[in-house]
């Protein structure tokens, strides 16, 4: 495991995990990806030919995911609209 951990910490890369070591504080980023690559790659991934397209992709699907998918988990509301509304309240 000390290779893995020499790499990261030479890439400037922090290894997130709770203090016993359960990688539960992951979860939220966890599925995050598991709906991106749902909705944004999956039966995609042939078509991005670099690293550029990819992160292009990525990119615009991040702003879509805040700012124009809505959820209804947050009340039919994007995440950008949800926050801005809690602010509103204070």
């Amino acid at each position: 495991m000390e290779p893995y951990h020499k790499l990261l910490r030479d890439k400037g890369i922090k290894q997130s995990m709770s203090r016993k070591g359960n990688c539960l504080d992951n979860a939220p980023m966890e599925n995050f990806f598991g709906v991106m690559k749902k909705e944004m790659f999956l039966g995609k991934e042939y078509t991005l030919n670099s690293l550029e397209q990819l992160t292009l992709a990525v990119d615009e699907y991040i702003e879509y995911y805040n700012c124009k998918r809505i959820s209804l988990k947050l009340k039919g509301l994007t995440p950008v609209q949800y926050r801005n509304q809690s602010y509103s309240l204070i």
